[in-house]
């Protein structure tokens, strides 16, 4: 269920907002994003600005998702509720900024943290068997 069901245009502006920040943050003008998006820089213009009267087709949306490289849930994350995806999409993003001693750590630390027991009696049953080896 939507988060702003009250007002029809918050879509297009928290929408349009997004774009703007993600196109800015990625370094790409409204004319680079356009192109790649098969539509006119004054129309991402107008999404950006939140003035257009209706949201981009969903075939536009995967455009710009795509120009963009970034995730729908992204750019909709003020009108969606959370679900399961979401943290995991945020720890793949967060990965993918690590550099690679830093993942090195991290995928340590996650092995630590699945294979503790805080029970000894306690079998270790669903973790792939190269988790359950120690590292010592």
């Amino acid at each position: 269920m939507s988060q702003n069901t009250s007002n029809p245009n918050s879509l297009g502006t928290t929408l349009g907002k997004r774009i703007n920040e993600v196109r800015k943050d990625r370094g790409y003008t409204s004319d680079q994003v356009s192109e790649f998006s098969n539509m006119s820089p004054d129309y991402l213009r107008q999404i950006e600005c939140g003035k257009c009267n209706k949201t981009p087709s969903l075939a536009l949306f995967i455009d710009i998702c795509n120009a963009l490289q970034v995730s729908p849930d992204y750019l909709l994350q003020d009108q969606l509720t959370s679900n399961e995806i979401t943290p995991i999409k945020e720890l793949e993003n967060m990965w993918k900024l690590l550099p690679p001693s830093k993942q090195e750590l991290a995928f340590t630390m996650i092995k630590a943290a699945l294979n503790y027991n805080e029970d000894p009696n306690e079998e270790k049953e669903n973790l792939p068997a190269d988790s359950k080896k120690s590292d010592t």
